[in-house]
């Protein structure tokens, strides 16, 4: 899905199997474009990557915080 947005044009690198992939899939209308494609994936991995760093949040939140200096020492030895 395409959002309306200021876009920049950028050039991103691929391997040849994923671009021949990213085709594959506009070809067979899964995607409406290869900009469209990875616009979804990109949109997708900073999603996961903010509800990620929401889950941890949470965790540590709820068991007192990050482990000290003192308690990961301990846990080396």
């Amino acid at each position: 899905m395409v959002k309306s947005m200021a876009a920049m044009k950028i050039t991103v690198t691929l391997p040849r199997t994923q671009v021949a992939a990213i085709r594959s899939r506009v070809a067979a209308r899964k995607s409406a474009s290869i900009s469209g494609f990875i616009q979804d994936a990109v949109e997708r991995s900073l999603d996961a990557e903010t509800e990620f760093r929401a889950l941890i949040e949470d965790v540590l939140q709820d068991t007192g915080g990050p482990s000290t200096a003192k308690e990961r020492a301990s846990r080396i030895l």
